[in-house]
């Protein structure tokens, strides 16, 4: 019985440990993955903003439904293996920049997407950079030191490299915002 208490005892002292951590963590955070295209920056541009065609190159999303945005803004919620995202455009400047936010402020974490092409002499360069919050402080421990700020991100840079045929590595950089 002694050891079931110690265990017990173990347990609560862990998780108040990854609580006090966390809740030290920063809440806000900015990651960014860059990577080269020989394709033309409106071609890319044409890629990213049409959310309706992500299915057919992104890996991991089921689907994506259309939904009402605020202000009749283009919104859609993207169905992945980890749930369900609402997302929103809230600028856009063809071909140079898009920027989505989470559109819901009831999950444990929100924040923005900006992409940004800049036009090279052979295609452009194409960076995603997430300006984010993570509201739970288990949430916040586990981005920071376990799945790290930029995955996401680098999974998707990829799956448009391999959607164009091009390679070479994204760079990731991400810290506190």
């Amino acid at each position: 019985m002694i050891w079931l208490l110690w265990i017990v005892g173990a347990l609560f002292a862990l998780i108040a440990v990854v609580v006090v951590i966390g809740m030290m963590l920063p809440q806000n955070h900015q990651a960014s993955v860059s990577a080269h295209f020989t394709q033309p920056p409106e071609t890319i541009f044409g890629t990213i903003a049409s959310w309706r065609g992500f299915p057919t190159w992104r890996s991991g999303l089921k689907s994506v439904t259309e939904r009402q945005g605020e202000g009749g803004r283009e919104s859609w919620i993207e169905d992945t293996s980890q749930g369900r995202m609402p997302l929103e455009v809230i600028e856009i400047d063809p071909p140079r920049r898009l920027v989505a936010k989470i559109a819901d402020p009831k999950l444990p974490f929100g924040g923005t997407w900006t992409w940004v092409i800049v036009p090279t002499g052979d295609g452009c360069t194409l960076t995603i950079t997430e300006d984010g919050e993570i509201y739970n402080p288990v949430f916040r421990l586990m981005a920071r030191f376990v799945f790290g700020y930029g995955g996401t991100m680098k999974r998707i840079l990829g799956d448009l490299q391999q959607k164009f045929a091009e390679s070479g590595p994204a760079r990731v950089r991400s810290g506190p915002a």
